[in-house]
């Protein structure tokens, strides 16, 4: 009897879920109950979730971190990603204020790693100052339990995923690595068949699937928070990367970063859905015997 490759596990990542949230417009703070998230995402067939540590905070406030986790337990969510740490390099207050909040609740409700950002394109921070933080931030992740996975944004200082790894692998601790997100690649020029020249599959912590035009607005942030497509409607050829990433040997959740303007108007229960079935759709014609069909 033939072997059917296991079916993947997807992970609604926090601005999928979000609803009509923009931090540069709006601030942070989603308008959707952590609840109601997890719930949506629960049944549209997500195995986990993300979320930005503000809401988790916020929810914390409200039901302590118990009952998050109870949430999360009961709906099937067993892979938690929380972000967003940027400035990790430094000890300024909010910088110190966020780094402590992330792993004080990654601890608390055994997040699977912590996303980080690598602040603006054209910032200047010495190679060797960068490579010391990085490593004192897995140091202290890995006593809370969690990892760091590094984000390569296309508009930070590391805006191509060479420039992430090269990091990584100087810095070369066990909870410090890589987020791959098709986004940041695709938009940071590198090509899908480079990657396994570039990165090295055990450093691998976390996927995003999205899609987009090949050609970005002028504005390279509101373009990846208003015109990112669902996976298979855009130009980035989705199933591609699916491929490339599934041989360098990712066994992970696949993460679902579904952001525009349409998507945040939506109900977080059809968001989650409509973004879960296209990513499966995507990794149907990627591995045709993976998945059975997700309807949207």
């Amino acid at each position: 009897m033939e072997q059917k490759n296991p079916a993947p596990g997807f992970l609604a990542t926090c601005w999928t879920t979000a609803g009509d949230v923009m931090p540069l417009r709006t601030g942070p703070l989603s308008p959707i109950p952590l609840r109601q998230r997890i719930q949506a995402a629960a049944e549209a067939g997500y195995t986990g979730i993300g979320f930005g540590i503000e809401d988790v905070v916020s929810a914390r406030d409200e039901h302590g971190y118990r009952q998050i986790e109870a949430m999360l337990l009961d709906h099937g969510l067993n892979h938690l990603e929380l972000e967003y740490l940027d400035s990790w390099w430094t000890d300024t207050p909010e910088a110190t204020a966020t780094r402590t909040a992330l792993l004080e609740a990654s601890s608390a409700l055994g997040a699977h790693h912590i996303k980080v950002g690598a602040g603006l394109l054209g910032q200047i921070v010495d190679k060797g100052s960068l490579q010391e933080r990085l490593h004192a931030l897995a140091e202290q992740a890995a006593r809370a339990g969690v990892k760091i996975a590094l984000e390569a944004a296309a508009f930070s200082m590391l805006p191509n995923i060479q420039r992430a790894a090269e990091l990584v692998r100087a810095v070369d601790h066990p909870n410090a690595g890589l987020l791959l997100d098709i986004w940041h690649i695709y938009r940071g020029g590198t090509p899908y068949g480079a990657l396994g020249d570039i990165v090295s599959p055990g450093s691998i912590f976390a996927v995003e699937l999205d899609d987009g035009l090949a050609l970005p607005s002028e504005n390279l942030y509101e373009d990846t928070f208003d015109h990112r497509k669902l996976c298979g409607h855009g130009d980035f050829d989705v199933v591609a990367f699916i491929k490339t990433v599934r041989a360098l040997g990712y066994t992970g959740p696949w993460g679902v970063e579904m952001m525009s303007i349409d998507h945040r108007r939506l109900e977080p229960e059809k968001a989650a859905r409509l973004a879960l079935g296209a990513a499966a759709d995507c990794f149907t014609a990627a591995i045709p015997t993976s998945i059975e069909r997700i309807s949207s």
